[in-house]
């Protein structure tokens, strides 16, 4: 069986598509160009149930820093495939640090989370508490994926309004969770935001946000309207 590594770094480049490449690299400005080969997520899905059942896979997961934007996708997608917590959180505070960004980490969808609630709180309390934006960025997403259902409760509003970022991405994410929060639990987090205790640009991004969802209804979003900065 050929190793891991070389089977990954032979179907990226057997699969590069140039010109998805160069639209890759306009929604992600922040990478460089260079490092995006410019193969397509389905192939990556593809690729990950095969790897995902090979004796080797924790090579790849050790072959950190990864050279090409696609093996962070890869990354990402084997992650979520996990099904045991701690093996979870170990693995993502590995790859957590080496996410430079929001595609690669909108991708990890870990589920185990949401059924240790508890216990991603307290390791997502580290993570909120990190200088890295990623890592936030990730944390604030999985508060929203796994905690505005049976594990949600209001001091996750608070947690989440008490991040102070100047980065885009990190207080898009917030605006992202507020206006997902307000679809599922519109009555405790309107308190948030009639109190306007967010900063201007994810307070009214949270409302824009909230406007532009099917589960918040019209009375709810003319309410929201009247409300912004």
């Amino acid at each position: 069986m050929s190793n891991i590594i070389n089977v990954v770094d032979e179907f990226l480049h057997q699969n590069i598509d140039s010109e998805y490449q160069k639209f890759s690299a306009t929604l992600i400005p922040n990478i460089e160009a260079s490092s995006i080969l410019g193969v397509r997520i389905p192939l990556l899905r593809e690729l990950a149930k095969t790897l995902c059942k090979r004796d080797d896979l924790q090579v790849f997961f050790d072959s950190l820093p990864h050279k090409y934007h696609e093996e962070n996708m890869l990354h990402a997608i084997l992650l979520s495939k996990i099904k045991d917590y701690d093996q979870a959180i170990e693995e993502l505070n590995k790859f957590l640090p080496h996410v430079t960004n929001w595609a690669v980490c909108d991708t990890i969808l870990v589920k185990v989370l949401a059924k240790n609630s508890d216990r991603f709180k307290l390791q997502a309390a580290i993570w909120l508490a990190s200088n890295h934006d990623y890592m936030i960025r990730f944390a604030i997403i999985s508060y929203m994926k796994y905690c505005l259902n049976d594990n949600f409760e209001v001091k996750d509003l608070s947690t989440i309004a008490n991040i102070q970022s100047d980065e885009y991405y990190v207080n898009m994410a917030r605006a992202w969770y507020f206006a997902t929060a307000l679809a599922f639990h519109y009555d405790e987090t309107l308190k948030l935001i009639e109190n306007k205790t967010l900063d201007t640009f994810t307070h009214n991004k949270s409302i824009q946000k909230a406007k532009e969802s099917f589960r918040v209804s019209d009375e709810h979003k003319i309410e929201l309207n009247s409300l912004k900065k």
